[in-house]
């Protein structure tokens, strides 16, 4: 059976994947995200999900028959891409612009079947509602360092839950990997998600 190994250092990716029953090696690709420039919001988190997938991929020491998982994330606003913020006063900055509007989050993810060398890679996009949150409101939220840390400066699954109001799309998307996308590639390269099960 193939190991699934996730190319991320995200803790909501590792636990959305464990939440799905699927236990993978966690394997930081230290790829720099800020090397990648003037691309449309979608294809930046593709080109990034993929240069992370490679950058674990071509590491020795892998678990046998591994699967690498690479996954970025972007919001799209205004067509401009938003990753994560650069401090405190840019996440503020963000969320009086979001606030009462909707975004669109892209997550690439790019799947490399190392034995055999195939991969796989395809962009999910939700659009997110934000609540029209309060001055006081923001500087509550970015005083936590939760926004600072996540693309578009907010979580869904943590304390900025409160401040989305709607999704239209896979929610875990939101959160950072879309299962039924990666079920979708898993299967691309002849391999069974619930295959993926069997660790537990």
């Amino acid at each position: 059976m193939p190991t699934l190994v996730l190319a991320s250092q995200s803790p909501a990716r590792l636990e959305t994947l464990r939440r799905a029953g699927i236990e993978p090696v966690v394997v930081v690709s230290g790829v720099d995200e800020d090397q990648l420039k003037d691309l449309p919001p979608a294809e930046l988190a593709l080109q990034l999900a993929e240069l992370k997938c490679a950058a674990v991929a071509d590491r020795d020491g892998l678990p046998e028959a591994a699967l690498v998982l690479g996954c970025d994330s972007v919001l799209e606003l205004d067509g401009r891409a938003l990753g994560k913020p650069a401090d405190a006063a840019d996440a503020a900055a963000r969320w009086r612009e979001m606030r009462g509007r909707a975004g669109v989050l892209h997550t690439g993810h790019a799947l490399r079947d190392v034995p055999t060398g195939q991969a796989a890679s395809a962009t999910a996009s939700t659009t997110v509602r934000f609540a029209d949150v309060t001055d006081a409101e923001i500087a509550a939220y970015v005083a936590t360092g939760e926004p600072l840390h996540v693309a578009g400066a907010f979580t869904v699954d943590g304390l900025g839950g409160a401040f989305v109001t709607g999704i239209d799309g896979d929610h875990h998307n939101v959160v950072g990997v879309s299962l039924p996308l990666v079920r979708e590639l898993v299967a691309e390269l002849g391999h069974s998600w619930v295959g993926l099960w069997a660790a537990r």
